[in-house]
């Protein structure tokens, strides 16, 4: 018995879930019938991909090493298919990452891809940076937007990264602010005044308290007075000149109202690396070429 793409699909899906109610659900399929994939599947390589805990599924070792090679047989057959069926075919390509760093990169990255693809698609899906990797590991998305931090000293197994570029933080105040308009600032001045801060990063998740923005509160302790992680009130607090706060870059720019501070005594700075990751095994010839060209 040979083994079928179609049984390879389903596969996937029942891994991700590891329930077979919920991969039917999605695939419009009964439970009935992906028990009858999985069946084939196993015949076909004569041994099981999956072990059976109660009413739960999940995948063994052997199930581990078929993911890897389903993935990759799947894009093969998906980038056939598009090669001799032309370019009239959708594309669709799944960007995960977190919301800060779709904010920040990804209308550059849609404009790249639509000049690349003029019909391909884009789902952007939120996810925290660690989050984002396992599940373009898993096969889940196509690409992954991520800070160096996040990428540590390895890649996981079958990825790869390309640096996009980087993220400076820098302090920022309302118009109204008594510090704004005053060109350059001492550090001194500027921690007399109340601070906005996230409780939890907003690139991994973590809570991480007074360090969650990047500021050094270790050297250069802070007086804040909000905590929050709502994007939206974050920055109202900071255009109605009740606090400051510690933003990227590109939010400073893109959103009228808020004012850089310059504090030229501040000895330190946070700046984040951004990387794009993919899986180069399993991406389609269009979005490997649109990659390469970044």
């Amino acid at each position: 018995m040979n083994m079928d793409i179609a049984d390879l699909r389903s596969f996937l899906v029942i891994a991700r879930h590891a329930n077979l109610r919920a991969a039917a659900d999605e695939l419009h399929q009964t439970p009935s019938a992906l028990s009858k994939a999985v069946k084939r599947l196993e015949a076909s390589l004569a041994t099981p991909v999956f072990d059976r805990v109660g009413k739960a599924i999940r995948l063994n070792a052997a199930g581990e090493r078929l993911r890897e090679r389903a993935l990759a047989l799947v894009a093969l057959a998906d980038q056939t298919e598009a090669e001799f069926r032309g370019v009239s075919l959708r594309s669709h390509c799944r960007l995960l990452a977190p919301a800060v760093l779709q904010w920040g990169f990804g209308a550059t990255l849609a404009a790249r891809l639509s000049a690349s693809r003029p019909q391909a698609s884009l789902a952007f899906v939120t996810h925290f940076e660690d989050a984002a990797l396992a599940a373009l590991a898993r096969g889940e998305g196509d690409l992954a937007l991520v800070t160096g931090v996040a990428l540590g000293a390895a890649l996981p197994a079958g990825l790869a990264a390309k640096r996009l570029g980087e993220i400076r933080m820098q302090l920022a105040a309302g118009p109204d602010h008594p510090l704004a308009g005053r060109g350059e600032v001492p550090t001194a001045e500027v921690l007399r005044h109340d601070f906005a801060c996230p409780q939890h990063s907003m690139f991994c998740g973590l809570e991480r308290g007074a360090r969650a923005d990047g500021w050094r509160d270790d050297r250069l302790p802070r007086r804040i007075r909000f905590w929050l992680d709502d994007l939206q009130l974050f920055f109202s607090l900071v255009r109605s000149g009740q606090a400051l706060a510690y933003l990227p870059d590109f939010a400073l720019a893109e959103s009228p109202g808020l004012v850089r501070l310059t504090v030229p005594d501040c000895p330190y700075e946070c700046v984040e690396q951004v990387h794009l990751v993919w899986r180069p095994a399993t991406a389609s010839g269009w979005l490997a070429a649109c990659v390469a060209a970044l």
